[in-house]
């Protein structure tokens, strides 16, 4: 059960969040590896309810079951996912457990070899979203399960 309607009592604060989901999504990233990244770091944060959204978005536009389910150990099965995804994965780990590393040098070479820089600023702000939105998801605990995926 949530314990706060968010929404209703801050909505100018939902507005500047969805106002910055808005950005991410119109900033060229691939919606695929933006929905990947977001699954992955609700997964790190614990966050239901975005778990089930991001899964719910990624089976809505193709992705398979078996990739979803691997993703916490996408480094031990690289032939699941492409250099690229496993770039932007490491480095959307590395942003979220900042106490744990502070994106070690090697994580940025790394993604700079398969991100432009606008490429790796915008994944960079995706990233800070989806852990604003996990923030918020797991301190007022909307319920799971009942998100559908809307047509974008």
């Amino acid at each position: 059960m949530a314990r706060i309607d968010y929404a209703k009592v801050a909505p100018e604060a939902l507005k500047a969040l969805v106002q910055l989901e808005g950005h991410v999504r119109k900033s060229g990233l691939d919606r695929k590896l933006k929905d990947l990244v977001y699954l992955r770091v609700s997964q790190i944060n614990g966050c239901a309810y975005c778990i089930d959204m991001h899964s719910k978005d990624l089976r809505a536009h193709g992705e398979t079951d078996e990739r979803m389910h691997l993703l916490p150990v996408f480094r031990e099965v690289s032939a699941m996912f492409s250099e690229r995804e496993r770039a932007a994965l490491a480095w959307a780990e590395s942003v979220t457990l900042l106490t744990e590393g502070h994106v070690p040098d090697e994580v940025f070479e790394e993604a700079r070899q398969h991100f432009e820089e606008r490429e790796l600023v915008e994944l960079t702000m995706a990233v800070a979203t989806i852990n604003a939105w996990n923030r918020i998801g797991v301190s007022f605990r909307p319920e799971a399960g009942i998100y559908q995926p809307v047509a974008r």
